[in-house]
């Protein structure tokens, strides 16, 4: 059966849709750079190959290729060689969280040759493998409506979890939107485990609360089951260090609001406070605590880091 889609990038949520896809009676070939993702790809039966080229040789025309890499210059690095590979009609998509701007442009550059571009938000994480992947779908609808059997085997259900939400840069749009609210609801699900746990004559159990909580409560969610596995794991989340990383889209989200002048005070704490968890040398504390001593003499903590 001859290839019928391309996949760039074999990593956990790459290949987590390439195996979803197969299942589905899709028949998808992929190609990563890396050797392990290659081998992992093997080990699951999905067909690999060498290069872009050869990838796109083997798909079936008009052909679909679809990116799921890091945002930034590897994305464009890859739409540039699609763009020497493929011809009129196909079809380049990009399921990473690229910011929906670059999509515009990205688009832009393929349509001077014909070929057709779709942005796809994707959400669902490393086990949208088994429960589905949310696809917010950006691009010409009529281009999107070619590609309905892989939405479908990739959303949760068929008709669920997946549409089409404007032109291109909107599904990007949409996903970035997304993610900078999953930076609220986050933060807010720590700090109201962090003040029951500073609760300490309550003696809480935090995974209890949190179990009790995923059932018939109204903030009952997917976040919240995640969480409530953590400490399930391990009730002081032993091993987890206090640093929280970003990936940009929660910065876009937080720009898009100051551009678009809209405030959004709980998306824009968030993103400050995932920045002030990798601050292990904190100037700015430095100089409060130097404040408080000088105007109102109150005692400064020794720096135990000091040589």
């Amino acid at each position: 059966m001859q290839t019928s889609l391309g996949l760039v990038g074999l990593g956990k949520l790459g290949l987590g849709m390439a195996r979803r896809l197969r299942r589905s009676g899709i028949n998808v070939a992929g190609f990563d750079i890396s050797h392990e993702a290659t081998a992992a790809a093997g080990a699951a039966g999905i067909a690999t190959w060498s290069s872009l080229a050869v990838l796109v040789d083997e798909l079936k025309p008009p052909r679909a290729v679809w990116v799921m890499l890091p945002h930034g210059d590897v994305v464009d690095n890859v739409v540039e060689e699609l763009t020497r590979l493929l011809d009129g009609g196909d079809i380049v998509l990009d399921g990473g969280n690229s910011d929906y701007r670059q999509s515009m442009r990205r688009a832009a550059v393929l349509k001077e040759t014909g070929i057709d571009f779709i942005d796809v938000g994707t959400s669902g994480g490393v086990h949208g493998e088994e429960q589905g992947y949310c696809l917010m779908l950006g691009g010409d609808a009529a281009v999107i409506s070619r590609l309905d059997p892989a939405f479908r085997a990739l959303a949760p259900t068929p008709d669920r979890g997946w549409g089409h939400v404007g032109p291109t840069g909107a599904g990007h749009f949409v996903k970035m939107i997304h993610n900078g609210i999953e930076y609220g609801m986050m933060q807010a699900l720590a700090e109201g485990l962090a003040i029951m746990r500073a609760r300490k004559d309550f003696d809480l159990d935090l995974q209890q609360v949190t179990q009790i909580w995923e059932s018939g409560s109204i903030i009952r969610s997917w976040l919240l089951e995640q969480v409530s596995e953590a400490l399930r794991a391990s009730s002081h989340l032993d091993g987890v260090a206090p640093h929280v990383s970003d990936t940009g889209m929660g910065r876009w989200t937080v720009r898009e609001a100051i551009d678009l002048n809209v405030a959004a005070p709980v998306i824009t704490a968030s993103l400050l406070q995932r920045i002030r968890s990798r601050d292990t040398e904190s100037f700015s504390d430095k100089a409060l605590a130097a404040m408080r001593r000088q105007f109102g003499g109150h005692p400064v903590k020794p720096d135990d880091h000091v040589g």
